[in-house]
């Protein structure tokens, strides 16, 4: 039976309006700073990469790979046996690093230099709000 109130009736309603920031988990909204980064760049840039996947997970593998300093905030996995490339976002790395509002930049940022690095350009060339 499900959970109810002390007056046996059950919630009436949900305790936030689904409009409400509020409504969306944290992971929920890092998906769509990825998501918006992604669709920034696609016009521009989708054919120069191919067939890219973009993924996010909320922290990297506890295994760094042998080149890897830290803890890393994304991770770029080349196309391989008929596989698209994929670039993973790490959401808690991110989030720590980032200071009030500025998640949405860090991921435009880890997107743009990501996709620079598949493409061979400089992030600079790839979005033109890079570091701002």
């Amino acid at each position: 039976m499900g959970r109810r109130d002390r007056h046996g009736r059950g919630l009436r309603a949900p305790l936030l309006p689904y409009s409400a920031p509020a409504w969306k988990s944290r992971a929920d909204t890092f998906d769509d700073y990825v998501r918006e980064a992604a669709s920034r760049l696609e016009p521009q840039w989708g054919k120069a990469w191919g067939k890219l996947e973009f993924g996010t997970e909320d922290v990297p593998p506890s295994d760094p790979t042998p080149w890897e300093d830290g803890i890393p905030l994304a991770r770029l996995f080349p196309a391989d046996m008929g596989q698209p490339a994929r670039i993973v976002l790490y959401r808690r790395p991110m989030e720590q690093r980032a200071q009030g509002d500025e998640l949405a930049q860090w991921v435009r940022d880890v997107v743009a230099e990501n996709v620079a690095y598949l493409v061979g350009r400089r992030p600079e060339d790839i979005d033109p709000d890079y570091g701002g």
